[in-house]
């Protein structure tokens, strides 16, 4: 079913899914939220983020929109957005500093609608980069990171975060160095929970049954409670 269009900025997050623009740093950014199932609603907030706009990348690419299904469909109501020149997004792509200012005024307004939930985050490839970066400074309950693109961005000078975190990473992935994530999360003091997908590229080609099940067995124990009312 197609989300049903709303003005700009809510007042409150939907019922139902829908779309609408919110208000960015740069101008107006383009936003789809969904809801869980009442009867296994939870008390939380995912915020998820696309790949590289130059590359083609939004809220609409096949990995983000199962990580979104598989979120949803563990009790987590969810928002996806288009970072600024992405789809109907104001703004051009700012390699990943404007795109983290896009995230905080979209945190901002999850905050300000539903101040009582937790705050997931979520991204895949560039979007993970730019989650992973801002997790620690919005305060994070919990992080869902895949293919992050060590070696291809800066992530030595990220602080990084404490919260519960899932990393899941193709081991046949042809645009992020397999090796690269896997030796960055082991140096890491605070280790994640890393899922190694053999066989599996970085558009999780013939794979994204397998992501939404990754997903969902890892957060399981992360969920909190049902929502209730």
């Amino acid at each position: 079913m197609n989300p049903i269009e709303l003005p700009a900025d809510p007042a409150s997050f939907p019922d139902v899914a829908a779309s609408f623009m919110l208000n960015g740093p740069t101008g107006k950014l383009e936003a789809i939220s969904d809801i869980a199932e009442p009867a296994c609603a939870r008390g939380a907030v995912a915020v998820l983020c696309h790949p590289l706009t130059p590359e083609g990348g939004t809220m609409h690419n096949k990995v983000v929109t199962m990580a979104e299904r598989a979120l949803r469909e563990s009790g987590i109501d969810t928002l996806r957005f288009n970072f600024r020149g992405a789809g109907n997004s104001q703004g051009a792509y700012d390699k990943g500093q404007g795109e983290s200012d896009d995230l905080v005024a979209v945190v901002n307004w999850v905050r300000r609608v539903r101040p009582h939930d937790a705050l997931w985050l979520a991204g895949f490839s560039f979007g993970s980069y730019v989650t992973i970066r801002n997790a620690v400074q919005l305060h994070a309950d919990a992080l869902i990171s895949i293919a992050p693109p060590v070696g291809r961005w800066e992530f030595e000078a990220v602080t990084l975060p404490t919260c519960p975190w899932l990393i899941v990473q193709g081991e046949a992935d042809e645009v992020v160095e397999p090796q690269a994530v896997f030796d960055w999360v082991d140096a890491m003091q605070h280790k994640p929970e890393l899922v190694r997908m053999p066989d599996t590229s970085h558009f999780f080609h013939r794979r994204l049954m397998d992501l939404r099940g990754a997903i969902k067995h890892a957060v399981r124990s992360w969920l909190p409670p049902q929502r209730h009312g």
